[in-house]
């Protein structure tokens, strides 16, 4: 296991392949794990593929003050800075970036505040807007604690968060909704910073977005493309792994020419700037 120093904890992170780099960002219950059917696919096709768990997920310390800061204004700004760290620790010039639904967020934040390091983006299944506070839709969309849903659910968050935090995590989720905050979310305008392509990936049939959020992605990015996962449901990385990998890699044969500028729109400041 290969761990990261950041700021006193040990942040978990694995690395393989050579190549390109695809850093890969993992939703709001998940870690380095849920990629396993996902980071294959790009390693056999040339690239590099690395992957952490961010501060508190999957086997990266939490710290003693970490329910404080799940909950704090600067939760979503500490994701930019705890990446860049990543980027630099790691020796990493720039990336290709793909974030699944919170980790999505991280990928377009990061690219609004370090566009020269970007070289691409892939969300999926990530929200873009809201119109209620997050913790009053987070109550709506997961009514019930971990400990009352399917065993299957129940065991996946033990094995990846551990068993004695796991039902505590999935408890704060549901209360604050980490990246995605306390408020109205609202991702539209920062969108037209995102000087780099972007693959908007979405499924037609999530749970919990519908897929005219990922419409919005499209129409607020002024690089991207809009690709719908017909019979999908949100976790796109687990329903379609296949055809996941063939959309990422089918973007970046697209994208070879690009190169990664210091365009930056100064009316749309990242969070924390």
């Amino acid at each position: 296991m290969a761990y990261l120093t950041i700021n006193g904890l040990n942040i978990y992170y694995e690395m393989d392949g050579e190549g390109e780099t695809i850093l890969l960002l993992h939703h709001g219950f998940g870690c380095v794990r849920m990629w396993k059917d996902i980071y294959p696919g790009l390693v056999k096709e040339g690239y590099r593929a690395v992957m952490y768990d961010r501060r508190g997920y999957g086997r990266s310390e939490e710290g003693p003050d970490f329910d404080r800061f799940y909950v704090s204004p600067s939760f979503r700004a500490d994701g930019i800075k705890e990446l860049e760290t990543v980027r630099k620790m790691l020796g990493l010039e720039s990336f290709h970036l793909v974030g699944q639904c919170e980790g999505g967020v991280v990928a377009v934040d990061y690219a609004t505040r370090y566009p020269k390091q970007v070289q691409s983006i892939t969300i999926s299944s990530t929200q873009c807007y809201n119109d209620i506070p997050m913790p009053e839709w987070n109550r709506e969309m997961f009514p019930k604690p971990l400990q009352q849903l399917d065993p299957g659910l129940r065991e996946k968050m033990a094995e990846w968060h551990g068993r004695e935090r796991a039902g505590r995590f999935f408890d704060m989720f549901r209360d604050r909704g980490g990246s995605y905050g306390t408020g109205v979310f609202d991702m539209r305008p920062i969108l037209p910073a995102v000087a780099c392509p972007v693959l908007v990936l979405y499924p037609d049939r999530s749970a919990l977005f519908d897929v005219e959020q990922g419409v919005a992605f499209h129409r607020h990015l002024p690089n991207s493309e809009l690709a719908v996962l017909p019979r999908c449901g949100h976790n796109t990385y687990e329903n379609q792994p296949v055809e996941y990998v063939r959309n990422v890699l089918s973007f970046l044969e697209r994208q070879k020419s690009y190169v990664p500028t210091e365009y930056f729109n100064a009316t749309c400041v990242a969070p924390g700037r």
